[in-house]
């Protein structure tokens, strides 16, 4: 069915199709229809100003009485979801908003004047506009904020002329894809993620030495790890090695104290490309074996042969490590890192302040110089290749967005770094080996043309019992913004431990990798067995796992009774799965996870053949929308009509 939009700014207020999205629509904010510029669907939003400044702020008008659902940044490196129905709910550093409203112009050539019919779903996308990258948020006023910064204080404008997109239309799902691919086709920065290689990882049961180890991974405790799930008839066909495996020192500026949180060494640089001594033969500390065959090559090919592992992966981020590249460290002097010290965004600063930031704000990073990060990713990745590497998880990507102060703005720091990684991701790694981890910008987002995954929430926290729920909600919700770019990661978890089941079953329709990062020996066979088959091979749903339509404006974490349903497809039929998320969530007063409900009750709700948003599209030419349901947990079998 072919749609006219109808997006208009009449009398002072943003009209979808007829129906009032935003009143009091100030007379510096200008429609720009996407057909102009070339695109086919949607419209663009422009601001202007009389100053020249490096962050903006400009109010778009009131927003009152319509339900939203939007996926912010509730501190540097990661979204979430939130939902609200004006403009003060929505949070800062909105990277994404949804919005329904009912009564408008019906958008089916029919007329017809159901429920459904009636429903136009809107999606507003703050953008990357020249050297700046906007955000939304909201105002005490009611009023939706518009907000422009470019990192850089000498980068400066008086407005923007498409900072904002704006499409609708009666499909939520089909809204956001179209959205997305008019974006595309505009800033021809990034690919969708139809267009990107997936890595042989998704398919394929694997583990991570994070949580089993933390920096003190070695390649005896990976021969253990990877023994133990063997033994147990749930082999590993993929590993990341995570942090731990660099060469790294602190920083030899006196009275530093190194700050460890979770294993994770905040302070330190990278000193050298290659592995340190526990990942050497005979490897002692202080010593460093120069043959490379006596390096990481060993351990990778010996697992490989021995444990019949088809990827093997490395950890390490964008800058190297945490705290970048030890500035005139010998063998590296050539990519010229120089100290750098964040300079944090004010919406980040409002939501969750973060220990990493607060480390390297005191200590600050060694950064190599934008016209150089390619010859260091390059010289790293073609090491790491050359030992038999197949991927790398590339991790606290945002920080380069407070980095870009005299290289043009954050804007341009970070295309200029990602350009640089989809290069040599392309040239070394073959299978496009690469995890984008801790990089819910929009600014990375929109520069990604190579990288295909991406972690989809903060991380699985072991010890941490407010944050399962969180976590499934999360990766839900922000999957409807992430899987248009790349095929969300929903991370790895434990299989022995009391939220086992309930994290086996969001991967198991999520549409993302299966790994865990269980201590060798700690294992729940049973489980994993339910996930992994006796290959190491996994049964992956087809697309990215995301709430159901009825979902999408309901809050599964804080309202005491609405379930969170996910769906998926396979290649012959859907998948659902159903969860009680209630109980805690992000506050914007206390600036953290915190649970809210330490006794949630048992919530229900109803499930249907057409919460499956896609169904239609694999069912044979003539179905009549009989569907046959499958229980997992009761195992029955149920006769249903589709509209049902």
């Amino acid at each position: 069915m072919t749609v006219t939009l109808n997006i208009n700014i009449v009398n002072g207020e943003l009209l979808v199709q007829g129906k009032k999205v935003l009143s009091g629509v100030p007379e510096n904010v200008y429609m720009t229809p996407a057909s102009q510029c070339g695109s086919m669907q949607g419209t663009f939003i422009g601001v202007s100003s009389k100053d020249n400044r490096s962050t903006h702020v400009f109010p778009l008008g009131v927003l009152k009485d319509l339900r939203f659902m939007s996926c912010f940044r509730f501190n540097l490196w990661w979204m979430t979801q939130a939902m609200g129905n004006c403009g003060r709910d929505v949070p800062f550093e909105t990277q994404f908003l949804l919005l329904e409203s009912e009564d408008g112009s019906p958008l089916s050539s029919e007329m017809d004047l159901s429920v459904a019919n009636r429903t136009t779903y809107t999606v507003f996308l703050p953008l990357i506009d020249g050297a700046f990258r906007a955000s939304l948020q909201g105002n005490a006023r009611d009023e939706l904020e518009l907000c422009l910064e470019s990192g850089d204080p000498t980068v400066q404008t008086t407005g923007g002329l498409h900072p904002l997109f704006i499409h609708a239309g009666s499909d939520p799902f089909q809204v956001i894809y179209e959205a997305i691919k008019t974006v595309e086709m505009h800033l021809e920065t990034f690919k969708h993620r139809e267009k990107k290689k997936m890595p042989g990882i998704l398919d394929y049961f694997g583990w991570c030495t994070w949580d089993a180890f933390y920096t003190d991974v070695s390649a005896e405790g990976i021969r253990e790890g990877l023994k133990s799930l063997e033994v147990g008839g749930t082999p590993a066909r993929f590993l990341i090695i995570d942090d731990g495996w660099q060469s790294v020192e602190t920083s030899q500026q006196k009275n530093i104290a190194v700050e460890v949180t979770a294993g994770t060494q905040l302070a330190k640089r990278l000193n050298h490309i290659k592995e340190n001594y526990k990942f050497q033969m005979g490897g002692k500390h202080g010593q460093r074996q120069e043959d490379p065959a006596l390096g990481l090559q060993h351990i990778v090919r010996e697992v490989k042969e021995k444990h019949g592992l088809k990827y093997v992966y490395v950890w390490h981020a964008i800058t190297g490590y945490w705290g970048g590249l030890e500035p005139g460290a010998t063998g590296m002097e050539h990519y010229e890192s120089t100290m750098k010290f964040p300079i944090h965004s004010p919406g980040v600063l409002t939501n969750q302040p973060d220990l990493a930031m607060d480390s390297l704000t005191v200590h600050g990073l060694g950064l190599v110089h934008p016209k150089k990060v390619f010859q260091f990713y390059n010289e790293l990745h073609n090491y790491l290749a050359d030992a038999g590497v197949d991927g790398v998880k590339v991790d606290v990507q945002n920080i380069l967005e407070t980095l870009g102060a005299g290289f043009g703005g954050r804007v341009s720091i970070t295309r200029q770094y990602h350009q640089a990684l989809d290069a040599s991701i392309a040239h070394n790694f073959p299978d496009n080996g690469c995890i984008s981890c801790m990089s819910h910008n929009t600014d990375g987002l929109y520069s990604s043309k190579q990288t295909a995954v991406v972690r989809a929430s903060d991380d699985f926290w072991p010890r941490d019992p407010v944050s399962h729920t969180i976590h499934v909600a999360s990766v839900a919700y922000n999957s409807l913004f992430l899987g248009e770019f790349m095929q969300p990661d929903w991370d790895m978890f434990h299989s022995l431990h009391p939220a086992a089941e309930y994290h086996a079953a969001a991967r198991a329709i999520g549409g993302c990798a299966v790994y865990v990062s269980d201590k060798p020996g700690n294992h729940d066979f049973d489980l994993l067995k339910k996930l992994v088959l006796p290959d190491g091979s996994v049964l992956r749903a087809q697309l990215p796992g995301r709430p159901t339509r009825d979902c999408l404006f309901t809050d599964p974490t804080r309202d005491g009774k609405s379930l969170l349903k996910i769906w998926n497809m396979n290649k012959y039929t859907g998948v659902l799965g159903a969860f009680n998320c209630q109980g805690a969530g992000w506050s914007k007063i206390d600036k953290m996870n915190v649970i809210h409900d330490a006794a949630p009750k048992t919530v229900s709700g109803s499930v249907h053949a057409r919460d499956v948003d896609m169904l239609r599209q694999v069912a044979p030419e003539g179905w009549n929308g009989d569907c046959a349901i499958y229980s997992y947990r009761g195992g029955c079998d149920l006769r249903m009509d589709l509209e049902e």
